[in-house]
Formats: structure tokens, C-alpha cells, sequence
């Protein structure tokens, strides 16, 4: 994960007074890729393009992904739901399917909550990788049955029509002109007409 400002919120009325809560709930991950070739591979993340930027060694990519993490009472933007967890998919154009990708759950998958700070290093790169999975990305092509379309907690989370039967067609790619490397799952997604 990357380091996200916690903007300020106004001040709100509690049992001790007054007080201002801070927006914690939006993070930002950054993915590096390694291995590809120009052209070939798109990364999808909850069905929409990741922009991949080339960092000059060969077969290499990065990219930001910036999401809602979870929920609070207070918030900033009150009605953008949580993104979590996040479905990576990395397509081969070439042959329209899925090859691979990960699934990463914002706190433990299981619902554990940590009563103490790790030990170690070890355990807490363990935690970290305990959220990783390496299951529940899309296989093959990507089609979504009719009947569970309408309850989808996220419109953008998924392309706009659903997926057609077959070969994986990756959706356009989104330019964001303040931050171009970065994907926010919080902007609506465009169809472009």
C-alpha cells in the first residue's frame, strides 16, 4: 500500500465536546508487473482498466490503484460504497481470456481482528500475504449471470452491460489528466460514446 492524506473533516458534536474526525477510509495501492510484453497484457482491477506505466527495464509496469477501504460514520464522499476486496485480472489480448491475478482483502478475509501489534517482521509480512489470495479472479471469460446483475453493490464494478459470452474484451482505457498512472475506483466509470 501507498501512503494516503487523511483529509480533515468539519467539526461535529459529541459527548465531550466538540470534535473533528479524520477521512481514513480511502487507500491507495501501487502493483508492479514484471515479465510482460508492450502491448499484449492489460491489468483489470474489479472490472476496470489499471493504467500501466512502462519504468524503462524491460517487461516492466507499475500502476496506482486508489479505493475505499472501508466505511466510516463520517466521510467525505458519504454515498461511494467500499471497493474491497479487490479482483486483479491480468488479460492476454491476443487470446481474450484471463491468465491469472490475485484477489486482496483490506483487513483479514476471515473477519480476525488483530488485538496486538506483530511481534516481528515475519508476522507482519505474514499478515500482509494472509490477504492476498490467489483465488477468486476471473478465469476465462468474464460474464456475470442476469439474475445477480440488480444486486451488485457497485455499478462500476463490472462493465456497464454486463460481459458478453466468449472472448474477454478488455474495457477502454480511463485517462485520469491529474493523476494518469492512477486508477480511482471512486470516479464513476465513462462509457465512451
Amino acid at each position: 500500500t501507498a501512503i494516503e492524506p487523511w483529509h480533515v473533516m468539519g467539526e461535529e458534536v459529541s459527548r465531550s465536546g466538540t470534535s473533528r474526525f479524520v477521512d481514513s477510509s480511502v487507500e491507495r495501492m501501487q502493483v508492479r508487473l514484471s515479465g510482460l510484453s508492450e502491448g499484449r497484457y492489460v491489468l483489470m482491477c474489479n472490472g476496470r482498466r489499471v493504467p500501466l506505466k512502462f519504468t524503462g527495464t524491460h517487461g516492466e509496469y507499475v500502476a496506482g490503484i486508489r479505493y475505499r477501504a472501508w466505511q466510516p460514520p463520517s466521510a467525505l464522499h458519504p454515498t461511494i460504497g467500499v471497493h474491497s476486496p479487490l479482483v486483479f485480472d491480468l488479460i492476454d489480448t491476443f487470446n481474450g481470456r484471463s491468465i491469472g491475478g490475485c484477489t486482496y482483502h483490506v483487513h483479514h478475509a476471515g473477519g480476525r481482528s488483530y488485538d496486538t501489534f506483530p511481534v516481528n517482521a515475519y508476522e507482519a509480512e505474514g499478515r500482509r500475504i494472509s490477504r492476498f489470495w490467489s483465488h477468486g479472479h476471473t478465469q476465462g471469460p468474464i460474464t456475470v449471470p442476469p439474475e445477480v446483475r440488480p444486486f451488485m453493490h457497485s455499478e462500476d464494478r463490472f462493465y456497464p452491460h454486463g460481459s458478453a459470452v466468449g472472448p474477454m474484451q478488455p474495457p477502454a482505457e480511463e485517462v485520469n489528466r491529474e493523476y494518469p498512472y492512477t486508477l480511482d475506483l471512486r470516479r464513476p466509470l465513462r462509457t465512451l460514446s
